[in-house]
């Protein structure tokens, strides 16, 4: 099996960044993208934001899909505050449910699902969570809710699950495929996390430097 990265490795933390100052983009600006309302109850609209280059590559993702499917955008860009509300809470969970684990297993189990909050991809406005749905917007089989935890799927919220049904598999496959060839990673813990420009971005690519780093929006 391919050894899974997670983002607590050091190895990630140890990309330079090189803010390139590329601005932050609302997704829903020309409707070339579905957007999901499951977070629109965020009045800013942060979750809707992405760097330039992330979007244009989702975009020319979208052409690559079969006729029938499109990319359906959930959340992009997240404060740097929530996410470590996000990262403390999910931690605090594990802990709580395995009292005999350091406080560096607690940060590697957590970062299966949480990116710890000083290198997390979607507080640089470089990492997607998306799905695929058909012209009508409505979901396709993935395998697993978007979002579902390695505790609650039973691992197979990993991109390369083998406990999925076969219709998911090549769901997966198909937006694997598109998002691969348009430069973007798949984080292999959630099928449904993808990032360009970021510091794990630029580890998985053997690139010299991150492009992108955390940043406000404003």
């Amino acid at each position: 099996m391919t050894e899974i990265v997670l983002m607590s490795d050091p190895r990630v933390a140890c990309v330079p960044v090189h803010e390139c100052g590329e601005r932050l983009m609302d997704v829903r600006r020309d409707g070339s993208l579905l957007v999901d309302e499951r977070k629109w109850t965020d009045s800013a609209g942060a979750f809707a934001h992405l760097r330039e280059g992330v979007l244009d590559r989702l975009l020319k993702a979208q052409t690559a899909l079969p006729q029938g499917m499109r990319l359906l955008f959930v959340e992009g860009y997240r404060p740097p505050s929530l996410q470590r509300r996000y990262f403390d809470e999910y931690s605090a969970q594990l802990c709580a449910e395995h009292p005999e684990w350091g406080a560096e297993q607690i940060r590697s189990a957590a970062s299966r699902y949480v990116s710890p909050p000083e290198i997390a991809p979607h507080s640089a406005g470089a990492a997607v969570d998306l799905t695929l749905a058909d012209d009508g917007g409505r979901e396709l089989d993935m395998g697993t809710r978007m979002n579902a935890s390695p505790e609650e799927s039973a691992g197979a919220c990993y991109t390369q699950a083998d406990n999925i049904s076969d219709e998911a598999r090549l769901h997966r496959d198909i937006l694997s495929t598109a998002l691969t060839a348009a430069g973007l990673v798949n984080y292999p813990t959630e099928w449904w996390h993808w990032s360009y420009g970021d510091r794990y971005w630029a580890l998985h690519t053997a690139g010299a430097v991150a492009h992108y780093g955390p940043k406000e929006l404003g």
